[in-house]
């Protein structure tokens, strides 16, 4: 499955468009994924516990937009545009969502 941000692929023609496909992950964090975060804050430096619940949430919610688009028929998704939010108390989770436009390639 292609999954692209573009809304035309150089090469390539789109015979059909399908329709809308989305896909959502939601992912709690943990008490001790925080309080490491919150430490991290205080002395400089990235949250590698942060980035890769990120980069889960990001695949498992473009993961299931690609298997809905391909139960519609599609063969690619274009137009691709990820959201992410924190919700729940204090931002306790983040939420990942994906959404693009299911098609048909040639």
């Amino acid at each position: 499955m292609l999954v692209v941000t573009t809304n035309v692929l150089e090469g390539r023609k789109v015979t059909r468009y399908i329709g809308i496909v989305s896909g959502e992950a939601i992912m709690g964090a943990n008490l001790f994924k925080d309080l490491f975060a919150g430490i991290r804050d205080i002395v400089g430096g990235r949250s590698a516990a942060y980035e890769e619940e990120l980069r889960k949430a990001k695949d498992i919610a473009i993961a299931e937009m690609s298997q809905q688009a391909q139960m519609m028929g599609g063969n690619a998704v274009i137009g691709v545009d990820l959201d992410y939010e924190t919700i729940g108390a204090n931002g306790s989770m983040l939420m990942v969502s994906a959404s693009g436009t299911a098609v048909v390639l040639e």
